[in-house]
């Protein structure tokens, strides 16, 4: 198949841009539908008058159907998509984007999504769908899945859309409260998640970020630790990535805390430990939840981030992740960590 790929780019490029090109429309549609022309035309940066030459093509393919109300994909498209995406992905050389960026950061697998999720906000939905795909193949008799929170992890809650057979799940969240909207809370996305997958959960009513006296009371607080117990115990961890000072923001640090992460050049950012691009931790903040050292005793931890803007932080916290770590990341993010 490599082979026959390479001579098709060789004779027939146009061909290879042109299913590109339409892969792209038939996955915008997938996760937005219904969705309008002008949608798509600004979400793929393409003409609206490239947009209803290629509309019409699918349609007349019967790949899509119009409604009022939007396009959407047919049942036919649908198929054709999934058996697409094997394809295209060896088209787009991610097969061997994944296998470089896996022998670079050192990590048990590496699992890349076309796109960038800094420029088309749907990505988020291929890289929850990834990962969603990815952890059920881990999912097998009993678990404690410890979740945080975060627009990207409430994207694999979305996703999840399996429902295991007699396996006794129940999730916890890795994490407490980072006031930010409640659908990225990782309390919501644990109760999503339960529910998507008709298991127990349990909930951590406590603010991520405490002084140490404040800390000393909660975690005297017998439910509050119960379920830091259950945290600790977790054998399959989901988790995000941060850039440094978006997630300094989100915390509300004070002045003499952004200084600190400026001078130490502070550039990613997991479970409250703050790293360097060399992955040296400049500092680590007074969290309620999950540690780094908890996750030597995980057996199953995926990492989850995407975009170019968060290369950097991802490459920084993969110098302390453990091994058995599996990363899900977009092209984008994967194309600036190579080239770094």
């Amino acid at each position: 198949m490599r082979t026959l790929v390479d001579i098709q780019k060789k004779l027939l490029p146009d061909l290879l841009s042109v299913m590109q090109k339409r892969y792209h429309i038939l996955r915008y549609i997938q996760f937005m539908q219904p969705v309008g022309r002008r949608s798509l035309s600004l979400s793929l940066n393409l003409t609206e008058r490239v947009i209803r030459s290629e509309v019409e093509f699918l349609k007349q393919q019967n790949l899509i159907e119009i409604h009022t109300t939007g396009m959407k994909l047919s049942e036919e498209g649908s198929v054709v998509l999934e058996s697409l995406d094997s394809i295209m992905r060896e088209v787009m050389g991610i097969d061997t984007l994944e296998r470089q960026l896996r022998q670079k950061l050192k990590v048990k697998e590496v699992i890349i999504v076309s796109g960038n999720s800094d420029e088309s906000p749907w990505v988020k939905n291929e890289l929850g769908k990834a990962c969603a795909i990815r952890m059920k193949s881990d999912l097998s008799g009993k678990h404690i899945i410890a979740v945080t929170g975060g627009s990207t992890i409430a994207a694999v809650a979305d996703m999840l859309s399996f429902k295991p057979d007699g396996k006794e799940l129940l999730f916890v969240p890795a994490r407490g409260g980072l006031g930010e909207t409640v659908q990225n809370q990782a309390n919501t996305i644990v109760a999503t998640m339960a529910e998507k997958l008709n298991a127990q959960y349990k909930l951590l009513y406590v603010p991520d970020q405490v002084s140490n006296e404040s800390y000393q009371s909660f975690i005297n607080e017998p439910s509050i630790r119960e379920v830091l117990s259950l945290i600790k115990s977790s054998d399959i961890v989901l988790h995000g990535i941060g850039e440094a000072f978006a997630m300094a923001k989100r915390r509300n640090s004070p002045d003499e805390i952004m200084k600190k992460l400026m001078e130490g050049n502070a550039v990613g950012e997991a479970f409250g430990y703050y790293f360097d691009e060399n992955g040296e931790i400049v500092h680590k903040v007074q969290t309620v939840g999950i540690q780094m050292e908890d996750l030597q005793n995980v057996e199953h931890i995926y990492a989850v981030a995407g975009g170019s803007s968060k290369a950097k932080a991802i490459s920084s916290y993969m110098k302390s992740a453990p091994s058995n770590t599996v990363l899900i990341t977009d092209e984008a993010a994967a194309n600036e960590i190579l080239k770094g």
